[in-house]
C-alpha cells in the first residue's frame, strides 16, 4: 500500500492543485473550504516521504502555527482555510519540469554543452565556457542544467587530481547557477518576491539581471585567474563532433526569443485576468511548452520526456508539501496575533537606516542557511516581518535583497539541495564547497545590496 501511494503522489498532488487553480476563477467558498480539508492528509501523507530537515521544520511551523492559532482564539472549523495560501506556489512547481522538458526535446543542452569540450587549453578557458555554458542552460531548465553540467565536466577532467576537479566544479557550477536564476521567471524566489512586494516583473528584471552581469562577470574573471595556470586538454576518447560556432549560437538565439515571447505572454494574461505573477507563470507553462514543441516538430519527444519527468518530480514533492503548507499555517496564524507586530517593531524602528535593514535581511539568510533552514522558509518569515516597510522603504529595493539574498544561499546552504547534489556528484564534503563557495556568496549579496540601496 505504501508503495503504492508513493507511485501515486502525482495523482493526489494533481488533483487538489487543479481544485485550487479552478477556483482561482470562480471563487467559491465551499471549494476553498474543500481544498483546505483536502490539503490536511496531503500533508499527512507526505511527511512521512519528506526529507528529515523539512519533517523538522515542517513541525517547528506547524507547532507554533497550533500555538499561535489557539491564542488567537480562532474556532477549529477555519484552520483549513489556512492551509492553502501557498497553494500557488506548489502548482508552479509542479508544472516547471514541463518547461525543462521543451527544452530537453529540442536538444538544446546536448548542443550548448559542447561549448566546453572544444578549444580549450586551460582550466581558466574552461571556467569561462562551463559557467557561461551553466548559465544559459539553468536560466531555462534550473536544477537539471546543474546535473548535467558537472556530469560533463567529472568526465572530461577525470584525468586532473581530485581537489582540482572538486574546487573547479563546486565554483563553476554553483555560481553560475546562482547568478543566473537572479533574473528567471521560473525561479520561485523570483516569483515569491514579485507577487510580495507587489512590483511588476519587469520593473525587477532590468536590476536583477544588471545584478546577475555585474556579479557574473567579476566570478568569469576571478576563476580565470585561479585556475589559468593550469593546461587542460580533453580526454581523446570522449572527443566530440567538431564545434558549430553558427549551430549554437542559433540555439541560443531560440532561446533567448522563446524566452521573451514566455515573459510577453505570462504578462498580458496576469494583466487581462489580474492574476499574480506566480499563477501567470504556473498557467502559461504547460501550454507553451507544447507549442514551442510542436513548432520544433519535437512534440512525440517532448510528451516522452515530459511525462516521465513531471510524473518523477511531481512523486517527489514531499519536502516542499510539508515546508509550504506548514508555512501557510504558521503565517496565517501569525497574522491573526499581535505577535506579528512585535516582531516588526525592531525593523520598523530601524527604517530611518534602509541600509542596515538591507544588511539585515542579508546576514539572515546567510546565517539561516547555514544552520538548515531553507530559503523559502526564510523568506516566508521575512515576508510578513518587512510588510509595513514597504510604506518607507522602496518595495523594489527589499525585492532585490530578498531574491539576491536568497539565491547566494545557492552555493553556500551545506543543508541546501545544490550543495548536497555537487557533495554528491563529486563525493566531497558538503562544508568544503560551503567554505570555498562564502566569499562569493558574500559578493553577489553585497553586489544585490547595493543596488537596492541605489534604489531607495
Amino acid at each position: 500500500m505504501k508503495r503504492f501511494i508513493e507511485e501515486y503522489m502525482f495523482v493526489i498532488y494533481t488533483c487538489v492543485l487543479f481544485l485550487f487553480v479552478l477556483n482561482t476563477f470562480i471563487a467559491n467558498a465551499i471549494l476553498a473550504y474543500v481544498v483546505g480539508v483536502l490539503a490536511i492528509p496531503m500533508l499527512c501523507v507526505s511527511f512521512f516521504g519528506a526529507a528529515k530537515l523539512f519533517r523538522i521544520l515542517g513541525v517547528i511551523f506547524l507547532s507554533v502555527g497550533i500555538a499561535l492559532f489557539i491564542y488567537a482564539g480562532l474556532p477549529i472549523y477555519q484552520i483549513p482555510l489556512f492551509l492553502t495560501s501557498t497553494m500557488p506556489l506548489l502548482a508552479f512547481l509542479a508544472m516547471l519540469p514541463w518547461m525543462n522538458s521543451v527544452v530537453r526535446a529540442g536538444r538544446f543542452d546536448r548542443r550548448i554543452n559542447e561549448i566546453m569540450k572544444v578549444n580549450v587549453t586551460s582550466l581558466g578557458r574552461l571556467y569561462e565556457r562551463s559557467s557561461f555554458t551553466t548559465y544559459i542552460l539553468c536560466t531555462f531548465i534550473n536544477l537539471s542544467a546543474l546535473s548535467l553540467s558537472q556530469e560533463v565536466l567529472k568526465e572530461n577532467m577525470a584525468t586532473l587530481k581530485k581537489k582540482i576537479q572538486d574546487s573547479f566544479i563546486s565554483r563553476s557550477t554553483l555560481r553560475a547557477f546562482a547568478v543566473a536564476l537572479a533574473w528567471s521567471p521560473m525561479e520561485v524566489m523570483v516569483a515569491i518576491t514579485v507577487d510580495a512586494t507587489g512590483v511588476s516583473y519587469l520593473t525587477f528584471l532590468p536590476w536583477l539581471f544588471l545584478c546577475s552581469f555585474i556579479v557574473f562577470t567579476i566570478d568569469l574573471l576571478w576563476g580565470r585567474k585561479k585556475f589559468n595556470h593550469i593546461p587542460y586538454e580533453p580526454i581523446g576518447l570522449s572527443r566530440p563532433r567538431d564545434l558549430q560556432p553558427k549551430e549554437i549560437a542559433v540555439k541560443i538565439a531560440q532561446l533567448i526569443i522563446a524566452l521573451s515571447i514566455f515573459l510577453m505572454i505570462v504578462v498580458s494574461i496576469g494583466n487581462y485576468f489580474q492574476l499574480n505573477f506566480i499563477l501567470s507563470v504556473t498557467l502559461v507553462i504547460l501550454p507553451f511548452s507544447f507549442a514551442w514543441a510542436f513548432i520544433m516538430r519535437r512534440i512525440r519527444s517532448f510528451v516522452t520526456i515530459g511525462w516521465n519527468s513531471w510524473k518523477l518530480r511531481t512523486n517527489s514533492m514531499q519536502n516542499f508539501v510539508v515546508l509550504f503548507i506548514s508555512l501557510a499555517f504558521f503565517s496565517s496564524s501569525l497574522n491573526e496575533t499581535p505577535f506579528l507586530g512585535i516582531i516588526q517593531q525592531p525593523f520598523i524602528v530601524a527604517s530611518e537606516t534602509p541600509f542596515l535593514i538591507l544588511l539585515l535581511v542579508q546576514a539572515t539568510y546567510l546565517v539561516m542557511s547555514m544552520i538548515g533552514v531553507h530559503p523559502i522558509a526564510t523568506i516566508g518569515v521575512l515576508m510578513e516581518v518587512l510588510q509595513p516597510l514597504y510604506e518607507v522603504i522602496n518595495p523594489l529595493s527589499i525585492g532585490m535583497v530578498l531574491i539576491t539574498g536568497a539565491l547566494a544561499t545557492a552555493t553556500v546552504g551545506a543543508y541546501g539541495v545544490t550543495v548536497t547534489i555537487t557533495s554528491m556528484n563529486t563525493n566531497q564534503n558538503p562544508y568544503r564547497i560551503t567554505i570555498r563557495n562564502l566569499p562569493f556568496a558574500i559578493l553577489y549579496g553585497g553586489v544585490g545590496t547595493l543596488i537596492g540601496f541605489f534604489l531607495l
